[in-house]
């Protein structure tokens, strides 16, 4: 989460550092020996009180800062754990936390305690050692709700299996917004989108990789253009990647000189691009939660013309998850804290979009009575897709894409920034 970032990967120089770091060690099966068993939860819960939890979460948007605030307010009260949310600009400053940590020999008490993450952030941490590997996720206690079935991208992150070391917290899918009274009928083929970039110069942007938002439009269109879509589920080659990505650097090299600001500068993330819409400079925004653009008319953000659509041959899709690295010095604290996040009151809760408007991550038809009803409550409103609308997911490439992707972005369309 994903989400990321929000989930900015991990340079190659910390990449490599962290390779250093775990030959020979025992990164796992330490993190294992020191790590509460959530089967025994009521241990957990003795050993949670009183600590306290530095969650290191993307703090770029006030909705989900409230949001985070009010999860705090509540385990504070009933578990006496406190929260401190971190609040990142990219997750993978927390990643190179654990990392420095890790090569200062510091494998308890570390500065992170639970990381808000998905994608290449979390394959990193899982391949160098960097995570709990009990299996914490899947024994904690409201990780029975979890729609394991019907979401399969629960249980792999980018094609990497989860394996229990992240516990899931909401779903995104990619998704444009418009003005309907100023947009009549928005492009929903990458040909359409071209056309009309052209046709309307200054009136879109994306967010400038590695922000999650931009990375993904890269991929969004990616799939668009590849002749097997297959072939983005294996890790990347520099020649297979070269081969499959050549439509993609063409299309981006045609439309940029039309974008907003001649394509010399791109927005900086999805908080961003909104308020671009909200302000009259563009024309059409994209989010990864398809409740935000409902949620900002609740707000008063957006007019409430404002309608969203996705792309005819789908939209890229992921989950997103907190894990805690093995070195976090509250494990109890981050565990009642990551199983709260899992409850049928804070799903419901970060669902509703006068609230945050993030999917949730739960089997919601299957919650008993007493759970089921925060979600009764809740309605969609007019930007929000529903259903058949959002067409076909398509699911996230192997982790080694997206590092690539952002690298030969920056290669190529950076040189004018």
């Amino acid at each position: 989460m994903r989400k990321s970032r929000l989930f900015r990967t991990l340079s190659a120089k910390q990449l490599a550092l962290a390779s250093v770091l775990t030959l020979g060690a025992s990164g796992p099966a330490l993190a294992e020996d020191h790590a509460p068993d959530p089967t025994n939860w009521q241990a957990v819960l003795n050993q949670a009180e009183g600590q306290t939890v530095y969650f290191n979460a993307w703090g770029g948007a006030p909705n989900i800062n409230n949001y985070i605030a009010w999860v705090g307010d509540k385990v504070k009260v009933e578990y006496g754990v406190t929260l401190e949310h971190v609040k990142l600009e990219d997750t993978a400053s927390a990643v190179s936390r654990v990392i420095t940590e890790k090569a200062a020999g510091r494998d308890e008490g570390g500065s992170v305690d639970l990381i808000w993450i998905n994608g290449e952030n979390f394959a990193a941490m899982k391949e160098q050692g960097l995570l709990i590997d009990n299996n914490w996720a899947e024994k904690l206690p409201n990780y029975q709700y979890a729609d394991i079935e019907g979401k399969p991208t629960l249980t792999y992150d980018f094609t990497v299996p989860v394996d229990g070391q992240e516990s899931p917290w909401g779903m995104a899918q990619l998704t444009f917004y418009y003005d309907s009274e100023i947009v009549a009928e928005p492009p929903t083929t990458l040909d359409e989108l071209s056309n009309w970039v052209e046709e309307n110069p200054g009136r879109f942007t994306y967010a400038a990789p590695p922000n999650f938002i931009g990375t993904t439009f890269l991929k969004q269109v990616l799939y668009g253009v590849v002749e097997d879509p297959a072939i983005l589920r294996e890790p990347a080659t520099k020649e297979i990647f070269d081969k499959v990505t050549a439509p993609l650097w063409t299309y981006l090299e045609e439309i940029k000189p039309h974008l907003w600001r001649d394509g010399v500068v791109y927005a900086k993330d999805t908080t961003q691009l909104k308020n671009l819409l909200a302000d009259g400079e563009i024309d059409i925004a994209m989010t990864f939660n398809p409740g935000e653009a409902s949620s900002a008319i609740n707000a008063g953000e957006l007019p409430p013309s404002v309608r969203s659509f996705v792309m005819d041959y789908g939209s890229m899709g992921n989950s997103h998850f907190v894990t805690i690295p093995y070195n976090a010095n509250a494990k109890a604290g981050a565990m009642v804290v990551a199983n709260f996040l899992l409850s049928p009151e804070a799903q419901a809760r970060k669902a509703d979009e006068n609230i945050w408007g993030d999917p949730s991550v739960l089997a919601i038809n299957d919650l008993p009575a007493e759970e089921k009803k925060y979600f009764d409550a809740l309605e969609l409103g007019p930007a929000t897709l529903q259903g058949e609308e959002f067409g076909k997911t398509l699911l996230e490439p192997h982790a080694s894409w997206a590092t690539m992707l952002e690298e030969e972005w920056a290669k190529r369309f950076m040189r004018d920034m």
